[in-house]
């Protein structure tokens, strides 16, 4: 299924237009970073970081698991699928990853 990526871009899109718009609860400054749908279309994972503190980060969690049903069926709305997979929020820890590699190079100097 060579369109799975097409279909991965477009909801990353749709969910940060529903993310911004629609969802009434703070999110904090969250950031889509990508999404993955497996090849059964059975889940779909999204990956999000969340600039903050610990607290943010969790707060904000709390949130998107709240959100998952309605955020599910904005995505059904908008977005041309049979099935909508079940939704699975992933933080990203990539960021936080490179800041942290960042920072041992610039402490090796």
């Amino acid at each position: 299924m060579a369109n799975i990526s097409h279909l991965e871009t477009n909801v990353q899109r749709v969910v940060t237009e529903i993310l911004r718009d629609e969802v009434k609860d703070d999110l904090g400054f969250i950031t889509i970073t990508g999404v993955k749908i497996t090849n059964e279309l059975s889940y779909m994972y999204i990956y999000y970081t969340v600039y903050g503190k610990e607290e943010e980060l969790e707060k904000t969690a709390q949130t998107l698991e709240r959100a998952n049903g309605f955020i599910k069926n904005q995505i059904a709305q908008r977005v041309q699928m049979r099935k909508v997979p079940v939704l699975i929020f992933k933080y990203d820890e990539s960021y936080n990853k490179g800041r942290r590699i960042d920072n041992l190079i610039k402490n090796i100097k």
